[in-house]
């Protein structure tokens, strides 16, 4: 048996999918979720082979939902996103239905993760998804991580440096210290370059806790932060974070 979740905010999009669903006796919807709270908690619970996603949600979005997920699932996205972002669904073949959801687009869809590659395809492209398409409605403005069964909301605002570890990455806040599971990469192409620097391969600061440079060894230097921290900075990051504060 295929287990479903939905997930989406709106009861008619929701009873729409599972009436469409009817007519797939191998498939078993476990949960409906009103928002991406809801739907992390059923996904983590009951490990759905698939999911129907709706993208702009309130409290968490679509992508920060997913985002928190340590097992990524296939997903068919349920929305009325822009062309951007269906761009990219195509491009990493994670499926996508546009609402209002016809019977015809409903049944191509399901078809196509039938397949038993396309389903494995899709599990394994969600995350790759995720890297690629970030917020396509502007710069990150916050950042939802996992906290034991807690789920928290960090604003950039609050952010003082980001450091690499292994596959995660260190958020460093006046609040304490959390671990999202993301690239450098990524946050560094997120993140407002005017207000953040990539000073280092392994730290991304916050260019106003910055307190003063000193150089370290050959060609690099060690920010000193306002709270008395430092953090390594390499010569090309050193370079970067001249051209911010226009040295």
């Amino acid at each position: 048996m295929i287990k479903a979740v939905l997930v989406d905010d709106e009861p008619l999009a929701r009873s729409m999918v599972a009436e469409y669903l009817e007519g797939y006796p191998q498939v078993e919807v476990v949960a409906e979720c009103n928002d991406g709270f809801e739907g992390a908690k059923a996904i983590m619970q009951y490990q759905p082979d698939l999911v129907f996603l709706d993208i702009q949600m309130p409290k968490i979005n679509g992508f920060e939902m997913l985002e928190i997920i340590d097992s990524q699932p296939a997903v068919i996205f349920t929305t009325a996103f822009d062309e951007y972002a269906i761009q990219a669904f195509e491009r990493h073949a994670v499926d996508y239905l546009l609402k209002p959801i016809t019977k015809t687009r409903f049944d191509r869809a399901m078809d196509k993760f039938l397949d038993s590659q396309q389903a494995d395809v899709g599990k394994r492209n969600t995350r790759s998804l995720l890297d690629k398409i970030h917020q396509t409605d502007g710069r990150l403005e916050r950042v939802v991580v996992k906290t034991g069964a807690k789920i928290k909301i960090i604003p950039v605002s609050s952010i003082i440096y980001l450091e690499a570890d292994d596959d995660y990455v260190k958020i460093h806040t006046q609040e304490g210290v959390f671990m999202k599971n993301k690239t450098m990469a990524s946050f560094e192409e997120q993140l407002d370059p005017a207000q953040f620097v990539r000073v280092h391969r392994s730290f991304i600061v916050k260019v106003d806790h910055i307190a003063r440079l000193e150089p370290h060894e050959k060609d690099s230097y060690v920010a000193v932060l306002a709270d008395g921290k430092q953090v390594s900075v390499s010569k090309s990051g050193y370079t970067r974070l001249k051209q911010t504060l226009g040295m």
